[in-house]
């Protein structure tokens, strides 16, 4: 039995969804940190704790190591982009990103240590499709890559930079979307 496929909310505070669009619009700049693949494509981690069916996210881990070119995983996600991706702008083999495995380890390690959950991933879409404006939802490569992983899939629509938006989908199913309610937090009660 899956541990989120009950779930009914998923509650991010502004606070935190502020912190997940400036990461967006930082690798856009081409801003990178020390250490960060210089990829023009935010990735990462949401985290926190689920309580009567509503997540509550606590945490956002920005993901800076891409391990795409990687072996064996670069022949994975070849083979992934070529069986499932949608022809875009940007060539096949500068898309997909795959977390470092050590990175990832890590933000288990620190999500275990302050008790909270890893609910999903999420990444961003930035060019628009034909017949899919606002690039708010899974391809069907997100989908393949999310099945049988319990996570939530994060898109976040990065078309408008100014105006960006981000939906929830159980495993990457667009059928298996989760009400994303951004809250505001009461800076007093921090």
């Amino acid at each position: 039995m899956s541990l989120f496929q009950d779930v009914d909310q998923i509650t991010l505070p502004d606070t935190l969804w502020e912190d997940v669009v400036n990461h967006c619009k930082r690798k856009l700049a081409g801003d990178f940190l020390p250490g960060e693949s210089e990829v023009k494509r935010a990735y990462g981690i949401l985290a926190g704790t689920c309580k009567e069916r509503i997540l509550t996210v606590e945490l956002v881990l920005p993901v800076k190591k891409n391990a795409r070119n990687q072996e064996p995983l670069k022949t994975y996600m070849d083979t992934m982009m070529t069986e499932h991706a949608v022809a875009s702008t940007t060539p096949l083999s500068q898309r997909g990103w795959i977390t470092d495995p050590e990175e990832l380890m890590g933000c288990y390690e620190q999500c275990d240590k302050q008790n909270m959950q890893i609910f999903g991933t999420y990444h961003m879409h930035i060019v628009p499709w034909k017949g899919d404006a606002i690039r708010d939802t899974p391809t069907v490569l997100d989908t393949v890559l999310g099945k049988d992983s319990n996570l939530f899939s994060f898109i976040i629509s990065m078309i408008d930079i100014e105006k960006p938006s981000m939906k929830a989908f159980y495993e990457g199913v667009l059928e298996k979307e989760i009400p994303l309610v951004i809250s505001h937090q009461n800076n007093a009660s921090k």
